[in-house]
C-alpha cells in the first residue's frame, strides 16, 4: 500500500491535469510515433521505433506514479500561518549547525521550484512535524549519529 500524500488542492489539479493529459493525448500521439516508425521498415535497426517504445515505458510508468499519487493524496487547503511545522510548509532550520530551507511534503507539491524536499516520513519530517518556531528536537542517523535541529521559520507553501 501507498503511503499517503498531502496535497493542495492547486497540485491535486495540476497532477490530475497531467495524467488526464497522459492516458489521452499523450498516449495516441506515442502510438501514431511508434506506428510510423514501424512503417519504416526493419525493427532490429530502426532507431526511431526503439527510440519512441523506450518513450512509451516513460510515458506509462509516470502515468502509473501519477495513477497511485492520486487515488492515495490526500487534498487539502495549505496549512495555517501558524509557526507550527505540518506538511505543506516552508521551513527554515539550523540542521546540524547549517542554516536549511525546505519544503515539508512532496516533490508533487513543490512543482518547478528549486526547493529541497523532505518527507513528512523521513527522519528530519519525522522529527520536525507538529514543533513549533523556536523550538528544538533531534533526530538519529540511519548510522547513530544524533542530529540537533532548530526550527526558525514555517510558512506555508504558496506556488
Amino acid at each position: 500500500m501507498s503511503p499517503t500524500t498531502w496535497l493542495t488542492k492547486d497540485a491535486f489539479d495540476r497532477l490530475q491535469a497531467e495524467y488526464d493529459h497522459l492516458v489521452t493525448v499523450g498516449r495516441t500521439e506515442i502510438a501514431d510515433r511508434i506506428e510510423a516508425a514501424r512503417d519504416e521498415g526493419d525493427l532490429k535497426e530502426n532507431g526511431g521505433y526503439h527510440a519512441a517504445r523506450e518513450e512509451q515505458a516513460k510515458q506509462e510508468a509516470r502515468i502509473r506514479q501519477l495513477d497511485d499519487l492520486l487515488r492515495t493524496a490526500e487534498v487539502g487547503e495549505a496549512p495555517p500561518d501558524d509557526g507550527i511545522v505540518e506538511p505543506g510548509m516552508v521551513v527554515t532550520a539550523t540542521v546540524a549547525g547549517e542554516e536549511m530551507t525546505f519544503l515539508l511534503g512532496s516533490r508533487e507539491v513543490a512543482g518547478d521550484t528549486d526547493l529541497d524536499v523532505y518527507s513528512s516520513g523521513s527522519p528530519l519530517g519525522q522529527a520536525i512535524l507538529g514543533k513549533k518556531v523556536g523550538e528544538k528536537t533531534s533526530y538519529d542517523t540511519p548510522a547513530g549519529t544524533s542530529i540537533t535541529v532548530a526550527i526558525k521559520k514555517a510558512k506555508p507553501f504558496k506556488a
